[in-house]
């Protein structure tokens, strides 16, 4: 682990595909609607209901450490 940078790693393949995916979209588009994107990642990923859940709380930790 580099300095003191904790990150949270989401376990399965395509979870991990699915927080990337949703990153980029975040980065290229700054009027990105999170639960939309939240929402096609699961569908694009074939994630079941507990991984969309994992993937609101993470972006929505993410965006609070962001404002603060």
């Amino acid at each position: 682990m580099k300095g003191n940078t904790v990150s949270i790693k989401p376990e399965g393949e395509q979870l991990r595909k699915a927080v990337k995916w949703i990153s980029e979209g975040q980065e290229n588009n700054p009027d990105f609607n999170l639960s939309q994107l939240i929402g096609d990642a699961c569908l694009k990923f074939d994630l079941p209901p507990k991984d969309g859940e994992f993937l609101f709380r993470f972006f929505a930790e993410k965006g609070s450490e962001k404002s603060e």
